[in-house]
């Protein structure tokens, strides 16, 4: 396995980059040899250490994963771990032979409890039907803002496709467009 480790307004000691390799070692026993695996670390403005881990498995198949924690940056990366090894154990059959074949053998995950696991399948709890028309992408700004929601579907105007409108985590907007 591949490891690349980047930082945004913090430095990476020895220290942590040697916590990174142990702990992403254990990690090889699911991913072959030629993945690549991408460590993301950041620090922003409130002390919040934020570590993104991101593993493209080709297809158009990427893991992600995303934790943070106040002034602790180890706990961030082994959170960050263990919903990465969730979201494995989740879609492995999606993940089919781009992992190892021997990954799932040992019966007890590394970084995560059998319990947590199950716990944390996303279940659909709810359905909810609503029209959709042509608008602007202003016209869907005010629309989602009147709503109170933290996404808006609407067809685009101009593109006559579908699109999604979401509000980041920086409080900005964010659109989602499909390719052709």
């Amino acid at each position: 396995m591949k490891l690349s480790i980047y930082a945004k307004n913090m430095t990476v000691s020895p220290q942590v980059t040697r916590r990174i390799e142990k702990k992403t070692e254990k990690m090889g026993r699911y991913l072959l040899p030629d993945t690549e695996m991408q460590i993301r670390m950041r620090r922003e403005k409130n002390d919040l250490r934020v570590v993104e881990i991101t593993v493209p498995m080709g297809n158009n198949v990427i893991l992600r994963a995303e934790a943070s924690e106040p002034d602790n940056l180890f706990m961030a990366i082994d959170q960050a771990l263990a919903k990465m090894e969730r979201q494995i154990h989740r879609h492995r059959t999606k993940l089919g032979k781009r992992i190892k074949e021997d990954a799932f053998i040992q019966a007890e995950p590394e970084y995560i409890e059998e319990e947590a696991m199950e716990e944390g399948a996303p279940k659909i709890v709810r359905r909810k039907t609503f029209p959709v028309r042509p608008m602007s992408v202003d016209d869907a700004m005010i629309q989602m803002e009147m709503l109170g929601h933290s996404f808006f579907a609407f067809v685009n105007l101009e593109t006559e496709r579908t699109n999604v409108l979401y509000l980041r985590k920086d409080g900005n907007l964010g659109l989602l467009e499909p390719e052709a």
